[in-house]
């Protein structure tokens, strides 16, 4: 199939199945504060261009699936963000979680609405603030994930070629040879490691990144469900008959208020990739990054002549060097002696945080909150 950039297609695959994406957008951005807030979160920013990382997202799929079978899930807090970022999404199609149970129940969820919607679909699962450099690499390699999902029945993701040891990631395990865009059965999902387990993935060579990016026919998902996680399930039949009330946004989001309550609070990996027989993996290098917190803007932007990603206007720098500086407004930001740190400006607060102390930010909002 050939893509064509900028034009809507409601791709179906051989077997004429529809094609769906359901996009998770109810993170808190935590690791990007100051620049992130409750209200307008990471998805919500405009990190790398001068349009929001959910913009990105979405437009990077609209030349394979059109507005009206894209699917956003979020929170109440968020919904007026989104909308303003997604005027050209159906407003019915931003899926509101009334409680925060994790990604099992929120994919889970999501893809219950868009069944009652489009019956016997297929659905694309990703995250509203990866960054992908080469994007017509990646729709190829999602009509792949697609293609493989219906043909073997299968719970298909993308693994990515790693090329440290990282240990914000989690890793797939796979079989000793395997080749970018060549499907292979996924052996297992392993949790974010320490740094030496990370080396030694990498040095096995047959390790890859887990994207969190997951492929499926509907039909799949609710088998895996049924098999792995029954409570869920039976929590998501119940859902599917409130949903013949023909209820959206808000007011579903109440109406289905008593039911996600009771849904255990867990992650799609924990609940059925680390169970899950039928798990397809495919290797990919499209320059993909979760941009996961600050010290992932150094694989996306170039640093200037001292090593340092420079976001902003004034940045004086003496001595100095493999910084990370923001700044959101006019002021001349000045450092001297200083590296290997963030520094980010904003109108209402300041940080500075040594780069190896990025996943600690998120405890100054619990002294925050707590003051």
């Amino acid at each position: 199939m050939i893509i064509h950039q900028n034009l809507f297609i409601n791709w179906k695959s051989g077997g004429g199945t529809m094609l769906t994406a359901f996009i998770m957008a109810g993170g808190k951005g935590e690791r990007f504060w100051p620049l992130s807030t409750k209200e307008r979160p990471k998805q919500l920013l405009k990190l790398i261009s001068d349009k929001s990382m959910i913009r990105h997202t979405v437009d990077r799929i609209l030349p394979m699936i059109s507005a009206d079978k894209i699917f956003i899930g979020t929170n109440i807090v968020q919904v007026a963000g989104i909308k303003e970022e997604l005027p050209f999404i159906p407003e019915e199609n931003i899926i509101i979680e009334p409680v925060f149970k994790d990604t099992a129940a929120a994919i889970g969820y999501g893809v219950t609405v868009i069944e009652s919607r489009y019956p016997n679909s297929s659905t694309i699962v990703l995250a509203s603030d990866h960054y992908i450099k080469n994007e017509e690499n990646f729709r190829k390699m999602m009509i792949t994930a697609v293609e493989t999902a219906e043909k073997d029945h299968s719970i298909v993701t993308l693994g990515v070629k790693p090329t440290k040891p990282e240990t914000g990631y989690g890793y797939i395990e796979v079989a000793e040879n395997c080749y970018v865009g060549n499907a292979v059965e996924a052996k297992r999902f392993w949790e974010k490691p320490n740094l030496h387990r990370a080396k030694k993935y990498v040095e096995a060579g047959n390790y890859l990144w887990n994207s969190g990016m997951f492929i499926f026919e509907n039909s799949t998902i609710f088998s895996a469900m049924q098999q792995h996680m029954p409570h869920h399930h039976e929590i998501l039949q119940n859902i599917r008959e409130k949903l013949c009330m023909g209820r959206t946004g808000i007011e579903l989001s109440m109406v289905v208020m008593e039911e996600f309550e009771k849904f255990e609070k867990i992650s799609i990996d924990f609940g059925i990739m680390e169970k899950a027989k039928n798990l397809m993996v495919i290797p990919v290098d499209f320059g993909w990054s979760d941009i996961g917190s600050f010290s992932a803007m150094e694989e996306v932007f170039e640093k200037n002549k001292n090593g340092t990603v420079e976001k902003v206007k004034n940045l004086i720098e003496v001595n100095s060097k493999n910084n990370i500086v923001f700044g959101t407004g006019k002021k001349i930001i000045a450092i001297v002696g200083v590296q290997d740190t963030i520094v980010v400006e904003t109108e209402n607060a300041t940080l500075i945080c040594k780069k190896d102390d990025v996943q600690n930010i998120r405890e100054i909002l619990k002294k925050i909150d707590n003051s």
